[in-house]
Parts: structure tokens; sequence; C-alpha cells
């Protein structure tokens, strides 16, 4: 089966969304995808994963507001969790995070309700692996949002907002403290918040009524001028990696699972030292489920940079790169079984799939699909 034309994402009517998703419901499985207003973008994309075919199929545009960079998918996966950079009314500068149903049959979205991020330009959504709470980082604001999540999957206000201050050493890309990502460790107990601005990555324990608490390291220190901003865990919660946006890095930590804190173990760069390109920046980081491999998208390099995972020490070797076919990998996800991984090319306005290869971590080119101004791909 060949790709649609991507004109019926926002064309397809729902009695032909609902049989095609019918028709194919043993072969296919949902992902979300979210754009920015920028070349045609719509908002959230429905997408049908046929993994036999390796295809995905736009199903549903959901056009609630502006720019919805950044997905989550809940605890059940019976949710999704958007944030929008656009606010509630015409004269709120903080953005919004949207809740919506996910149909169990079509993939369909139904917009539950709506909260401010308390804050400018939000650029993160997570939610805890518990399901009782999601966490908003304001990039433009400096600070972040912790939201309790009702029965019904719906968001209440924010019941605790941290805001941060300061400046990092980089005086053109850290004059602010840009808090980029809030992840959560694997129980849920902490939270990690990295603070691209400050080079810093804030730890904090998470109250059962949702109310934080300062880590026993209540931070850790990434390299100076190096821009923290998106961290990933192994699956058995020892080891953390973090990307850096400003030096297009990553930096490996053990994991203290007791208090939560970060002990920092290595540091690579990931564009090779000859290279003369665009300028680089690191984006996202993900770790494969059999937890043997890192990936982390380079930005300008326009690559997937691959890592082994030493299962008891930790230690990174590099097994490679592979180019993204296409221009700023904002983002990327793999697949709950780690045999794809899709990369959001957003200036190429395309998602790449990748088939991966479990035994060496490398990457093949799968197929691809156009998506006008892709920010964010995941998987329900």
């Amino acid at each position: 089966m060949k790709n649609l034309p991507i004109v019926l994402s926002v064309t397809l009517t729902w009695v032909s969304a609902i049989a095609f998703a019918q028709q194919h419901a043993n072969a296919g499985e949902v992902m979300f995808a979210g754009t920015t207003g920028a070349r045609g973008g719509k908002g959230i994309y429905v997408l049908q994963f046929d993994r036999a075919r390796q295809t995905l199929t736009p199903l549903q545009a959901v056009t609630e507001k502006k720019n919805p960079n950044f997905l989550a998918v809940g605890r059940d996966e019976k949710q999704l969790y958007a944030i929008y950079s656009e606010g509630a009314t015409p004269d709120d500068r903080r953005g919004t995070v949207m809740s919506f149903d996910i149909d169990p049959k079509t993939g369909r979205l139904t917009k539950l309700n709506e909260q401010s991020t308390e804050g400018r330009g939000p650029a993160h959504v997570s939610i805890d692996p518990n399901g009782k709470f999601a966490f908003v980082a304001n990039y433009g604001a400096g600070n972040f949002a912790v939201y309790p999540v009702n029965k019904d999957g719906g968001l209440g206000k924010a019941i605790d907002i941290r805001q941060f201050s300061g400046s990092g050493v980089d005086t053109a890309l850290q004059k602010h403290p840009f808090v980029h990502s809030v992840f959560t460790s694997g129980n849920g107990r902490f939270i990690y918040v990295s603070a691209l601005g400050l080079d810093k990555i804030m730890i904090y324990e998470l109250g059962k009524d949702g109310k934080l608490s300062a880590g026993k390291m209540p931070f850790v220190k990434s390299p100076p001028g190096s821009g923290p901003r998106h961290l990933a865990f192994d699956p058995s919660g020892k080891f953390a990696f973090s990307v850096e946006e400003i030096t297009a890095s990553v930096t490996s930590f053990r994991v203290d699972r007791s208090t939560g804190g970060l002990t920092s173990m290595e540091h690579f760069k990931m564009v090779p030292e000859d290279y003369t390109g665009p300028t680089t920046s690191g984006a996202d980081i993900h770790v494969s489920p059999d937890g043997k491999f890192v990936y982390a998208s380079i930005r300008g390099l326009n690559s997937i940079a691959i890592y082994s995972i030493e299962q008891k020490t930790g230690k990174l070797t590099f097994v490679g790169r592979e180019n993204t076919r296409g221009d700023h990998p904002r983002n990327f996800c793999m697949d709950k079984k780690g045999e794809f991984v899709f990369v959001a090319n957003m200036n190429s306005d395309n998602i790449v799939i990748f088939k991966r290869n479990p035994v060496t971590g490398q990457l093949t080119y799968a197929n691809e699909i156009k998506l006008p101004s892709v920010a964010c791909i995941i998987q329900q």
C-alpha cells in the first residue's frame, strides 16, 4: 500500500476514516504527530502505522489551537495530551495544555478539557508512570507546572508551579533559564527538569498529592554552555542520558534510585571534529526498549547518533550516525517493540521510518510520509 497524499489528512470524512481504520484494525497501529503552524501545519494528526507494509496513513487532523508542538500519551493509552503556544484568550501570552480521549477502535481524538500552561512558550509535556499527574515545561517563561489527572483523563488546574531565574555562560543562547523538559523516574518518585539556560537538571521528589520537594541532590550540573534539553532512562533505572542542545552532546549519569541523585559518568560530542556544515544542536534522546542502545538526534547535521550501552557499567560506545533523510529532526520516537524509529524532520515536512537492527542498533531507511512542519511523533 502506498502512502496516501497528505491532503487526505484534512479532507478525509469521518465515515471514510472510521471505515478505513476498522477494515485495517488488525494491521494498523495508531500514532500521533504534532505540528507547528508553519508551511500549512494544521494541528495534531492521527496516523495509522501498518507494521507489515511499513507505511503511515493519515486519518484525522485536529485543529484546536496553534502549534501543538509536543504530545504525550496517558498511562492507560486512553488519553492524549498536547501543549499549544496559543493561550486561552487572544490577550493571554501563556500557552495551553489540552487533553483528548482516544477512541480505542479508530484512534479518533475528542477534546476533554484544557488548562493554562502557566507560562509562555511551552516546550514539553509528560505524564508520570502512575498516570496521576502531568507536567508542562515552559521554555519562554522559565518555569514548569504540575497538574492532577482527573478520573476521566482530563486535567485539573496546576497544583504546583516552579519558577527559575538566572542565566548561563553562553551570553547569546543562555540569557534566561529556558526550561525545556520534565521527565520522571521509572517509578514516578522523582522528576527531572532540564533548564537549558542554567546548565542544570533540577531534581524533585513527587509527593502523592502532586506537591514537590527538592531532592536530596537538588540538581546536577551539565558541562558549562552545553544546554541540557531532554533526558532518557534505561529500563533498569540505573542510568540516565541527557542530550544537550547548544553543544550537540550527550552526558551519561548513574542514578541513585533511593535518592534520585545523578552522578555524571561520560560526556560525548555527537558531531565529527572535521564537520564544517550548518550550525548543529542536540534535540531528542531515547533508549531502546531492551536497554542496549541510546539514540540522539542532531539538527544541522541532520542525523541520529547511536551508542551501545554496556549493561553493567552504563558505559557508552559509539556505533555510528544515520542520516535522517530530512532537515531539523526535532523529535523522534521508537515503537514499543523496538523494531522501528520514526523521525520528525520539521523543516523538510516529513516523517521518516527506519527499521532498527536489535543486535547492532543500526537503522535502515524503510519509508516516509510528507507532513507539514511536523514537530513531534509519538505512538499510542
